[in-house]
């Protein structure tokens, strides 16, 4: 019984493990990486032709976005998940494969021109239609036969509709182990879902660490506080401009809006329109609309029984074509704008920030997490100017970094959610699904709690039954590329920046400590801030 780690080892995303057993595979999420290219999306490490079942956790990208080229390049068997996810991963992958094919025929203009070979998408639109013919759904607490031997049971993971955790039970040669994978665990809180569920025996933790370095600012009222961002800059004459993830995070925003509107909380613009321009999530939002059972928490699921529309409010547009895309900036009225992608990474928000990140009156609001390498992230480490459709823009919008908001568990709730399983009653726990960064800090955090933990690399298999490594993985090698001095320089000071986060983490969970240690951080600290007070 072996476990193989192929993605989100040491990154945040691209998640995909496997668990062989009695002669089968089975791969938990087959995701694309984004961000900072550290591995080839067009490949995949195994051939999937091998592989017997897929669980899919939830219908983010990151964890779903490669299934359809697994079937493209020769899968042929099952795919197991919520009767949500199933419902979102078909029009999140359609999503998915049409922004493949757009960036493909963007490349090949441009490799027509210079006389370089033509690229082909990783997968098309058709390819990702296929993926319904392979689905087998079922609901939460519901025990799913996946072959000889081998069971699986989805609970709710709190993080997206329809999003859970798993629990894989195996036996093989009268050895039996459980695999919980958690997939990416959510927020306490949230509007519309539950808070995350939890199993309470597990043999062995394949454990998500997005937020495993710090906690999450604590907000007083998330209305209140974008109440508040909205009021200030449509009071100068400005667009607010929201990049979000179409499924799951743009119906909070709605959700969060409807109660803004509802107890009339900007006064500089009361009207104020708001567009959500990304047919995607309009999409999404029917699906929120319908069947919901045994999905939604209680204070929705009160709304819904009054007979109130979750996300609709006066002055809400969905967009659809690209025309009335374009015509949003070239409208002047102050607005809210929601589009994608939450990452900034591809979609029509680029055109949006284009259009707004010069202007100072304009705010540009992350309600989400930034992967390193994302435009997003660049934002959010204090860019001065970027570069968009070959031109340089310079940043003086107010970048707003929206903490509170966020649907992955911060660092406390990540350690409680552990907690659930004794370290008596595990024999290891796997930590991935986090920065490089981030991934040792929480090992240790787990480690200090008595639990046996590591980081594994990619690539890196380990026995079950011996609970012991089998093979070490790697990090894979980024991508050299020639820098000027000023581009390091650049580098240099985001790593700085990084490094100053990291900091505040650590003071910030410092909290609690003796005195005496504390005592000797606040020296430590004083005497980097002597040496570099320049």
């Amino acid at each position: 019984m072996k476990l193989s780690f192929f993605g989100a080892d040491h990154c945040v995303t691209g998640s995909c493990h496997c668990l062989e057993v009695n002669g089968k595979r089975i791969l938990v999420d087959c995701g694309l990486q984004q961000g900072q290219d550290e591995i080839d999306n067009a490949s995949l490490p195994f051939a999937p032709n091998t592989i017997d079942v897929v669980l899919v956790t939830h219908a983010h990208i990151d964890h779903s976005g490669r299934v359809p080229m697994l079937i493209k390049q020769g899968f042929s068997g099952r795919i197991v998940t919520t009767r949500l996810t199933a419902d979102l991963l078909d029009i999140m992958l359609q999503d998915s494969a049409h922004i493949q094919e757009s960036d493909a025929e963007y490349e090949n203009k441009k490799n027509q021109r210079a006389g370089r070979p033509l690229v082909e998408p990783i997968y098309t639109v058709a390819d990702a239609m296929r993926v319904r013919e392979f689905l087998t759904t079922c609901e939460y607490g519901e025990t799913v036969e996946l072959c000889e031997g081998v069971t699986a049971e989805f609970i709710d993971a709190g993080h997206l509709l329809g999003s859970a955790t798993i629990k894989v039970t195996a036996t093989e040669g009268g050895e039996k182990r459980t695999i919980v994978f958690s997939g990416d665990i959510g927020n306490v809180d949230q509007p519309i879902i539950r808070d995350p569920q939890t199993f309470s025996e597990a043999d062995y933790v394949v454990m998500e660490s997005t937020y495993g370095d710090r906690n999450h600012t604590e907000v007083w009222s998330y209305t209140d506080e974008l109440a508040q961002i909205i009021d200030e800059t449509l009071g100068r004459g400005g667009n607010v401009v929201i990049p979000s993830f179409a499924v799951g995070r743009t119906q909070e925003l709605l959700y969060f809006i409807r109660e803004i509107k509802d107890q009339n909380l900007v006064k500089s613009v009361q009207d104020f329109p708001v567009y959500v321009d990304s047919p995607l999530a309009k999409k999404a939002t029917t699906i929120f609309c319908g069947d919901l059972q045994g999905y939604l928490d209680d204070d929705a699921r009160e709304l819904v029984g009054d007979g109130t529309h979750m996300f609709s409010f006066p002055g809400l547009h969905l967009t659809e074509s690209t025309d009335e895309s374009k015509a949003l900036n070239m409208d002047k009225t102050p607005k809210v704008i929601i589009s994608a992608s939450g990452m900034c990474d591809a979609g029509r928000i680029r055109h949006h920030l284009k259009h707004n990140l010069w202007r100072p009156e304009s705010s540009v609001v992350f309600v989400g997490f930034q992967s390193p390498g994302t435009l997003g992230r660049h934002l959010l480490e204090g860019a001065e100017s970027v570069k968009m459709f070959g031109e340089k823009i310079s940043v003086k919008a107010k970048i707003v970094n929206f903490q509170g908001l966020s649907s992955h568990a911060d660092h406390d709730h990540l350690v409680q959610w552990a907690k659930a399983v004794k370290p008596e009653a595990t024999k290891h726990i796997f930590v991935v699904h986090g920065d490089a960064e981030v991934v040792p800090l929480f090992v240790k955090d787990l480690e200090d709690l008595g639990y046996s933990a590591h980081g594994p690399l990619y690539t890196e298999e380990y026995d079950l039954i011996a609970n012991a490594q089998i093979k070490a993985g790697y990090i894979p090698e980024k991508e050299k590329k020639v820098t000027s001095g000023g581009a390091k320089a650049d580098n240099l000071y985001q790593r700085l920046l990084s490094a100053g986060d990291s900091l505040m983490s650590l003071i910030r969970r410092s909290k609690g400590r003796d005195n005496k240690t504390l005592e000797s951080f606040i020296d430590a600290v004083n005497k980097l801030k002597d040496k570099y007070n320049f």
